[in-house]
């Protein structure tokens, strides 16, 4: 592997940037260039801590590298204060698909809480409609400069709030017109899926595709909640799946491993886990292990069957990329280009698409990888 003067990386000869994938963990208030911020900020009158895109990207960088989730978290209130307005969603929206094309993405998957968009007088409708405008316009951008890309709407509630019923049925509402799922998000820890019962019942009676945060802040139990009151059918990180498995030998490459009823149930089902290698280092998701990369469970849930995916969670926090998070595992796991193509085969198969769209990006990506 190889890092040329603009940062791409080379494998085996190959571009990484220039290889198709598929985003499926991606916030929408956590992937703001910091030149956006500076100037949305500059707007409205908010202050922000530095007055250059670069000092403030360290800035991010290092405000969120905390071991704590919680910790983690508030670095968005700067994001979201910036993302008040019409114009606002509309153009963060916009960069992040065209971000996303240049990084070589054929589609995403983008959540973001409209509740947490309300400050400045929008409806919730509202604040939908003037994200869906500025991917549509990313997308038309994206494909005029040579890029196809599709990005559909994962709408989440917050999950410390009130208003997941609400949020559901806006989703819903949504369907047809770039909303493709559901999620809930915000502190784990404390908040399990089941205090929010009703909309996840409101959901499955609807046919709607879920997602759920777990197994980040906290272990097992908050994966459980997702699966039987979520009906997720994906975890978002789920990476705390590990602590069900229990390592009895380890030899070289060889590892025997005793399964609990539940890691054997999302492996066994192939319920996909959006895992965020570097996200998952910044927030502690990963401490039972360790606090590197050579830590983190990801190579062990790969090797024992589970259909991981590799995703950024926050491009500004984590200052990534999905070429940068398929870097790190390539450099840390010695992992090639036919492993890197399964990540991407795993992602477009849990994809909130229909079947005959999944297949035409599973056909995209292996065309892809073959050239």
């Amino acid at each position: 592997m190889s890092i040329d003067a603009n940062g791409d990386v080379t494998l085996q000869g190959v571009s990484l940037r220039s290889l198709p994938k598929v985003s499926l963990h991606d916030h929408l208030d956590g992937a703001l260039r910091p030149a956006t911020i500076i100037e949305l900020a500059d707007e409205i009158g908010l202050d922000v801590p530095e007055s250059k895109p670069a000092a403030l990207g360290s800035w991010f960088a290092k405000q969120s590298d905390s071991g704590s989730l919680v910790e983690y978290l508030k670095t968005f209130d700067l994001t979201t204060a910036v993302m008040q307005t019409r114009e606002g969603l509309t153009r963060v929206a916009r960069e992040f698909v065209q971000d996303l094309a240049a990084d070589g993405v054929i589609y995403g998957e983008v959540r973001w809480a409209p509740e947490q968009h309300l400050a400045r007088g929008l409806t919730l409708e509202q604040t939908v409609e003037a994200v869906q405008q500025g991917i549509e316009e990313g997308e038309d951008l994206a494909d005029s400069s040579g890029r196809s890309i599709r990005v559909g709407q994962l709408i989440t509630a917050m999950r410390h709030t009130d208003r997941a019923l609400e949020i559901a049925e806006l989703a819903v509402d949504f369907r047809g017109r770039g909303a493709v799922g559901f999620d809930i998000a915000g502190p784990e820890d404390g908040f399990p899926p089941s205090n929010h019962r009703k909309a996840f019942d409101y959901l499955a009676e609807s046919f709607f595709p879920v997602t759920v945060h777990a197994g980040e802040a906290a272990g097992l139990a908050s994966i459980r909640s997702a699966l039987l009151d979520g009906r997720a059918l994906r975890l978002g990180h789920g990476v705390r799946i590990a602590e069900d498995l229990e390592v009895i030998t380890q030899e070289g490459d060889e590892v025997q491993v005793q399964f609990g009823d539940l890691a054997r149930w999302v492996r066994d089902r192939e319920i996909p886990l959006e895992l965020s290698p570097s996200s998952n280092l910044q927030t502690g998701a990963i401490a039972a292990w360790g606090d590197t990369m050579v830590d983190h469970p990801f190579d062990l849930l790969y090797q024992l069957g589970f259909a991981v995916t590799v995703n950024v969670d926050n491009r500004t926090m984590s200052a990534t990329s999905l070429t940068r998070e398929l870097a790190r595992l390539v450099e840390t796991f010695e992992y090639d280009l036919d492993d890197l193509e399964t990540f991407q085969f795993n992602a477009a198969a849990a994809a909130f698409l229909p079947v005959e769209e999944r297949e035409e990006l599973v056909e995209m990506i292996a065309e892809g990888f073959d050239a």
